[in-house]
């Protein structure tokens, strides 16, 4: 397991690489090799490549199948990519330590109220990374930077879902505890803007918090 972690880590040093892979992993769907060199900006065959090196870590996955939006044609049926094991190398990333060190700091300063403490704690971390009035746009930069992984709602500009869950192992044995403090970190990541919300908005695939333009 150590080796395949180096593997890993490694295959993801080249910047390229990297960015064909973090393509891959955020369409939850099969890529084909041209879709992402498109995306990536580079060659099918340089793509091709660092496809292949990634495949070969475990990092992804390959197939052969033609894209489901168009028919089955003649010749060879297109290599796609999808994402592979979730090793432990933070990929997605992950930020068990802020956690630890929220619990920490609520314990040391108020024991008998350490939920309450908790939450200030992890709002008090979010707005130290806050921005001044700056928007949606300003916000997913912000909270990309942390590891959220953020896009916008398709069809609708004045919503942000937040892909990758940064506690996810604890989010799913502490929901209520870990969803409250991720609540509170989030708030205040987007308070430097009152036109931004952050609220409890749970489904599979994403964070538990998503960000919305408040209603006027």
């Amino acid at each position: 397991m150590a080796e395949q972690v180096w593997q890993s880590v490694s295959a993801l040093a080249d910047p390229v690489r990297r960015a064909l892979f973090d393509h891959v992993r955020r369409q939850h769907r099969p890529v084909t090799r041209e879709e992402a060199a498109d995306a990536c900006g580079v060659s099918r065959n340089l793509a091709a490549f660092h496809l292949d090196k990634l495949a070969e870590t475990g990092l992804l996955r390959t197939a052969y199948e033609a894209p489901a939006d168009r028919p089955r044609g003649r010749g060879r049926t297109p290599k796609v990519y999808s994402a592979g094991e979730d090793l432990e190398v933070a990929i997605p990333p992950r930020r068990y330590e802020l956690i630890a060190s929220v619990l920490a700091a609520a314990v040391a300063r108020r024991p008998s109220h350490a939920g309450d403490a908790a939450r200030e704690e992890a709002y008090a971390r979010g707005r130290a990374h806050s921005t001044p009035v700056n928007g949606l746009t300003e916000a997913a930069r912000v909270l990309d930077d942390l590891g959220f992984e953020p896009e916008l709602e398709p069809g609708d500009p004045d919503r942000l879902i937040l892909r990758n869950c940064p506690f996810h192992a604890l989010a799913a044995e502490q929901t209520e505890l870990v969803c409250g403090l991720n609540h509170a970190y989030v708030e205040g990541v987007v308070s430097g803007d009152p036109d931004l919300a952050a609220r409890l908005a749970p489904r599979p695939d994403a964070c538990c918090v998503e960000i919305c333009r408040r209603q006027s």
